[in-house]
């Protein structure tokens, strides 16, 4: 890590996303890997399910419903009860990263999370809370392996539950505080597939660092299988060696600080040593549309595909999308893999500064751009929300192709059915 502003705060962030990546993948592999015996029995039937597969059901209807926390499912589990346990990742995560930073800073850190711990001081959540507390302990007990100093010992329920009760800053537009996201990308997670660790630090309203942690994306481009199969990649189990599957990756960069860059993640009993096989990441080349590959959401629930696919036949895109869970949409476009990611929520939906900070910032670095659809910057400063959108969200890996999509959105906006 070169010296300069923001040096120590990018390798110490770099750290821990790490260390939650390691925690992600261990919860994940409970959820949905976990035994030849891990079902649960149908509601009306007593058939056997399996656990991911009523996970993958539950979450589908959650984002389907509108978010609805009162359906239920085949088996008769009702949505909320479901992601209050789903969530054991991300309250781990988060109560991990609030531990490190704060430990390893030593300074009177503000974090914006998504978290609280409200669920968890339920009198019916004490197993779930037991699992959280042991997740992070167990995390922590790795933290030398990261370059990063471990606490004297176990840590108890109350210090876990400050640790995630601190991570409550609004934002906005003076002072600095970081910005979190501990599982971005719910669906992607419980099927196995993408989802991201995402960190960023603001400093007086503007994106000064961020580390997007991507546990599932594979280091080379051509184990991505699009677009055949384009919101998954190829299983592990199908290649012939562990070898040949590099899978899981760390993306970083900081404010004019050298580009944006990218480091394998650790895997089995190896040591985290700095530079970590660290390489360069740049944007693509291309700038004829006709060529570019544009990323989407999975979920419908989360973007406009019919306006957006309207978008890609007036630029002259020709590819097929690449639809991908979380913030592994940002990962793509920095590194190459995609040129477009385009977004357009409906009516009413208020985007959150820590579904972007992170990757907005690595994009940039990377020599691409990211704006409202009125080419305006995005504006962090406004508290947890990105207020004052203009109508969505583009990134893209130049100018070239940005300025044709903006365009786009003026000449077709009149016509949506947004």
């Amino acid at each position: 890590m070169e010296e300069g502003k923001y040096a120590k705060e990018l390798d110490v962030a770099v750290r821990v996303v790490h260390m939650a990546c390691s925690l992600c993948q261990r919860v994940q592999q409970k959820l949905v890997s976990s035994s030849d015996d891990g079902h649960v029995k149908s509601k009306d039937d007593d058939s056997p399910v399996t656990v991911a597969g009523v996970c993958i059901e539950l979450v589908s209807i959650w984002y389907k419903s509108g978010r609805d926390l009162s359906s239920s499912c085949s088996t008769g589990v009702r949505v909320g009860n479901f992601l209050d346990v789903i969530d054991w990742p991300d309250w781990s995560v988060q109560a991990t990263v609030s531990l490190m930073l704060s430990e390893t800073l030593v300074e009177n850190l503000s974090i914006v999370a998504e978290e609280d711990v409200q669920t968890l001081t339920k009198a019916d959540s004490e197993g779930l809370l037991a699992a959280v507390v042991n997740t992070v302990n167990e995390c922590l007990a790795e933290a030398p392996k990261f370059g990063l100093q471990s606490p004297p010992g176990a840590l108890g329920t109350s210090q876990i539950l400050e640790a995630i009760s601190r991570c409550s800053s609004n934002g906005g537009p003076a002072g600095r505080y970081w910005v979190l996201d501990p599982v971005d990308g719910t669906l992607g997670f419980v099927r196995g597939d993408q989802y991201a660790v995402a960190l960023a630090l603001i400093e007086d309203g503007k994106v000064v660092l961020g580390v997007l942690g991507c546990p599932n994306y594979p280091l080379k481009k051509e184990l991505l299988n699009y677009p055949q199969n384009y919101n998954q990649t190829k299983s592990k189990t199908s290649l012939s060696t562990t070898a040949t599957w590099e899978k899981g990756c760390v993306m970083y960069a900081r404010r004019d600080g050298g580009g944006a860059w990218m480091q394998p993640l650790i895997h089995g009993d190896r040591m985290l040593e700095w530079p970590n096989s660290a390489t360069q990441i740049w944007v693509s080349p291309i700038v004829d549309p006709a060529l570019a590959t544009v990323c989407e959401p999975v979920e419908r629930a989360n973007s406009n595909h019919s306006f957006t696919s309207g978008l890609a036949e007036t630029v002259g895109l020709r590819t097929q999308p690449m639809r991908v869970h979380s913030m592994v949409k940002y990962a793509a476009i920095a590194r190459g893999d995609a040129e477009i990611f385009m977004k357009f929520a409906r009516a009413g939906y208020k985007e959150k500064i820590w579904d972007h900070a992170a990757g907005v910032i690595i994009i940039e670095e990377a020599g691409g751009v990211v704006t409202d659809a009125g080419g305006r910057p995005l504006d962090f400063s406004r508290g947890v929300f990105l207020e004052n959108l203009d109508r969505g969200i583009i990134a893209c890996s130049n100018a070239i192709l940005h300025e044709k999509i903006v365009d786009a959105v003026y000449a077709s906006w009149d016509s949506s059915n947004l």
